[in-house]
């Protein structure tokens, strides 16, 4: 999903425990930050995410430190814990800052103009949101990355669905849906090797059980999408004609641009670290504007000629800042757009604020104490696999980091799945349901503040209309209040 390293630091984790601290002294900070992050954003509304809801998660960080405090946990321990999370959030930071810069060298290249004034001609409202689900779903197979999907076909797509008149949050979820499934289903995600790896099962059979509830669940988001399709009102939509004259005019458009963006996705299929295929995948953008679009370099930097010296500044302006292509469209102004590096710095800023709370909440042991309460409740089997998600869903909000998500409850509760009786792949399943895709869904969460960030909707926006992302819980409950393929351990048959 992020990065490797990431993923390798997460498994090997030690998670703090607190003997000390009672599970109302570890739900203050939870409920602390869920009532400071609640006023602030009915007082800030969208601009929330601009700074105040940084703010907001040091603040909930300093209530923990507090509650640490109270509970005999050294400022040292804390910090140390706030350091390895910050620490293992550094992959993904540099990911956010070279998908920034990709954004940029890809819109003055005309790769992504290209994409729209294909797929303008290829895609209608009536089947784009199915379309967009299925198209990011393929993607993030053979990438085993959502994260690559949404910074490179995602961000496409969006341009789209603008263009068609359908709603930013509508084509946002449509591709996270397919971009999550992928993600979940492919064998070279980080989410599904650690997920078998904290239950103590086999990938393969994990990602075998697993299409027991995804083929479902993702049967039933593309109905919904197909259903809104047909429900969507295309009186307004944009007059797709004036639309493609514009990038015409405006972009050198051809087929050749596609080889960026296949090159990428080639690379990461063949395992290239994503901050490497992102990186070559930027660099080659910048060689394709000055090959086709030198009007366009040129034009980045108020100047008429494409020099030497122009097209430096014009190519570091995209990678860096803000960069906009002026056209005789007025719906295509805003569309062609990017904010380069300096646009994600609002996204890592609240991802390391993120990871303050959380460290603290870890340090403090407030994070074993909340996933080892959950399991106490679990009297039954089906009481089991509802703490498991509880838990999950608990971390994303409190850890704002999937992978913990993923590993605290799976170490938490991988002894009491063996004593039911239940086979590792229940849990390792479980996990991927609840922990995996609802991380998108919460807004200081690292994959919720990328994709937010990278996709340009905010996680309001877009949460209704992520259907397979909040539909997949729900599915492994029902799966386990049916007692519907419940594996047994074989010693157990």
């Amino acid at each position: 999903m992020k990065d490797r390293e990431s993923k390798k630091f997460r498994q090997n984790e030690n998670i703090v425990e607190n003997r000390e601290l009672n599970i109302w002294e570890a739900l203050i900070p939870v409920f602390a930050l869920i009532g400071m992050l609640a006023y602030n954003v009915y007082v800030f509304g969208d601009d929330a995410i601009s700074g105040s809801n940084q703010f907001i998660l040091l603040l909930g960080g300093a209530v923990a430190a507090i509650v640490g405090f109270s509970n005999k946990v050294s400022y040292k321990q804390m910090l140390a814990e706030v350091a390895e999370n910050v620490k293992s959030t550094t992959g993904a930071l540099l990911i956010l800052l070279m998908v920034g810069a990709l954004a940029g060298t890809w819109l003055v290249s005309g790769i992504i103009p290209a994409m729209i004034y294909y797929g303008l001609q290829i895609l209608n409202p009536t089947i784009f949101l199915a379309a967009c689900v299925v198209i990011c779903a393929i993607i993030s197979i053979a990438t085993g990355s959502s994260w690559t999907t949404a910074a490179t076909v995602g961000i496409a797509l969006i341009g789209i669905g603008d263009a068609l008149g359908i709603s930013l949050g509508m084509t946002a979820g449509a591709v996270l849906s397919g971009a999550y499934f992928g993600d979940k289903m492919s064998p070279l995600s980080d989410t599904t090797n650690l997920a078998p790896a904290m239950a103590g099962g086999e990938l393969f059979d994990h990602i075998k059980y697993m299409t027991f509830t995804t083929i479902p669940t993702i049967a039933v988001t593309l109905a919904v999408f197909i259903i809104m399709g047909f429900a969507i009102d295309t009186s307004g939509s944009a007059d797709t004609d004036a639309i493609l004259a514009s990038i015409d005019a405006t972009f050198n458009i051809n087929g050749w641009l596609f080889l960026v963006p296949v090159a990428v996705i080639v690379l990461i299929v063949k395992k290239t670290p994503p901050l490497a295929a992102l990186l070559i995948g930027t660099l080659l953008g910048a060689v394709f504007a000055l090959i086709f679009q030198p009007g366009v370099v040129a034009g980045v930097t108020g100047v008429s000629e494409l020099t030497f010296e122009s097209g430096y500044k014009g190519i570091l302006k995209a990678i860096t800042t803000k960069t906009s292509i002026p056209t005789d469209n007025e719906a295509l102004n805003e569309l062609f757009s990017a904010k380069g590096m300096e646009g994600m710095l609002g996204t890592i800023w609240l991802i390391v604020c993120a990871m303050v709370f959380g460290g603290v909440m870890d340090g403090i042991g407030a994070l074993s104490r909340i996933t080892k309460a959950l399991l106490s409740m679990a009297k039954t089997t089906f009481g089991l696999f509802a703490s498991t998600v509880g838990s999950c869903l608990a971390l994303n909000v409190t850890a704002s980091d999937q992978y913990l998500a993923i590993v605290v409850p799976g170490k938490m509760f991988a002894k009491a799945y063996e004593d039911r009786g239940l086979a590792p792949e229940n849990l390792s399943r479980t996990l991927e349901d609840s922990g995996t895709v609802t991380s998108v869904l919460i807004p200081w969460n690292t994959c919720g503040a990328y994709h937010s960030g990278v996709l340009g909707v905010g996680v309001g926006e877009y949460f209704l209309y992520a259907i397979f992302n909040w539909l997949s819980p729900m599915m492994t409950l029902l799966f386990a209040a049916l007692q519907i393929k419940i594996k047994k351990l074989a010693s157990i048959e």
